[in-house]
């Protein structure tokens, strides 16, 4: 069975209520990479062309039920403006309150309305009561006749506006759907992960391992090898009996990582020399001469030769995974690791491999290297690709109308 989207019902005339992820970064009031909203323009468009009424809602950080000025939507609902070449109206703070009534009620066929942020009302994400969930995701599916889903980044949250509403939208006969996002993010982190090319590679960084165990274990009865750098791989060193100074370990992850190692055999491949330093603020980065970090130091990217050896396994690949970055990407003396493997998955990705980031740090990673462009597919939902690749239930993805 396959989710029905955007592309299978009838959207003119009709109101249509889409969440989007407008959960943008804001500096003193401005949008410091608009990416997000850009990322929503396709079903944005497919519903203003087919004459749809629509009508967006968006989290924007955490205000915690709570209306504070600095999370209003105001600055995405200009920023969409812009970029659609027309008015774009804001909802008032009551998010799903007899104004938005009025203003989503009185809007004409291609016409726009933001919704103001979504968690300005607790009941978007209680986690105490899911029968106030149900009663916010009822008045706001009164905005709308259909609701589409094109926020893939919050599809692992059982929240209002994802959850609750499209069961509201279908209790009255309505159909709910995927957006265009939402359908590419399945479809390539499904392809990945249910057919993949092989050699299939997984590729994880970040600093715990304890948050990836689960991603480990499954992917070890599907891939290849999996490649492990970040702060992550000296937890798996030490269980291995490297001395690793005093880099970030998880002492009490060390037994289930020396038991992990073990039932892995060859698949996972650690780094073999690495960039360290005195203090985690210091940019005087030096190269280990082997596997071993002395005492006193700490490891803050993978080393040279470990570069050459990633990419060589990255470029031999067919399929390819990546979630979480080699090191300290964010400074320039720790950012070499990052970019070489995501350079040689850019390369790989020419010779015709799947290339897929799993959203989060490595997605930044790979903007900022201005490799984006250069991979298969960049997820926009960290913590959500990580569920879907883990095969955990996503409630708002499985409620939705199937073919």
């Amino acid at each position: 069975m396959a989710t029905k989207t955007i592309a299978d019902i009838d959207l003119a005339g009709k109101s249509v209520l889409m969440r989007v992820d407008f959960n943008v970064p804001l500096k003193d009031g401005k949008i410091t990479n608009d990416k997000r909203i850009v990322a929503a323009l396709p079903s944005i468009n497919k519903v203003i062309e087919a004459g749809g009424k629509l009508v967006l809602m968006s989290h924007l950080g955490r205000p915690k039920g709570q209306v504070k000025s600095e999370f209003s939507l105001a600055p995405a609902a200009a920023r969409l403006g812009e970029l659609l070449g027309k008015e774009v109206k804001l909802g008032p703070a009551d998010v799903a309150g007899p104004e938005a009534r009025e203003l989503a009620g009185a809007l004409q066929p291609g016409q726009v309305l933001v919704l103001e942020n979504v968690r300005f009302d607790s009941r978007e994400d209680t986690k105490d009561d899911i029968e106030l969930v149900k009663q916010f995701g009822a008045e706001l599916a009164e905005l709308g006749e259909v609701y589409v889903n094109d926020a893939f980044g919050t599809c692992h949250r059982k929240h209002a506006s994802m959850w609750a509403c499209p069961l509201a939208v279908q209790a009255k006969g309505g159909p709910a759907v995927a957006g265009c996002l939402v359908e590419k993010e399945i479809k390539y982190l499904n392809e990945a992960v249910a057919n993949p090319a092989k050699p299939f590679l997984a590729i994880l960084g970040g600093a715990k391992v304890s948050d990836k165990i689960k991603l480990i274990s499954m992917l070890l009865g599907k891939v290849d090898k999996i490649i492990i750098g970040g702060a992550m791989a000296y937890t798996l060193l030490k269980a291995k009996g490297v001395e690793v100074g005093s880099s970030r370990v998880e002492e009490d992850q060390l037994e289930q990582m020396a038991g992990l190692l073990a039932e892995a055999g060859d698949k996972i491949v650690l780094p073999s020399d690495h960039l360290v330093a005195e203090e985690f603020a210091s940019d005087a980065a030096k190269p280990t001469d082997g596997v071993g970090i002395p005492a006193g130091m700490m490891g803050l990217d993978i080393g040279p030769k470990t570069v050459k050896l990633f990419s060589r396994i990255v470029r031999e690949s067919k399929t390819i995974i990546w979630n979480g970055p080699m090191g300290v990407f964010e400074r320039e003396a720790y950012a070499a690791g990052t970019q070489g493997v995501a350079q040689a998955m850019a390369d790989a990705t020419a010779s015709g491999a799947i290339s897929v980031i799993g959203g989060g740090d490595s997605a930044t990673a790979v903007e900022d290297f201005g490799l984006a462009e250069k991979m298969t597919h960049v997820s926009t939902g960290g913590g959500a690709s990580l569920t879907y690749l883990e095969g955990k239930p996503m409630p708002p993805i499985e409620v939705l109308d199937q073919k």
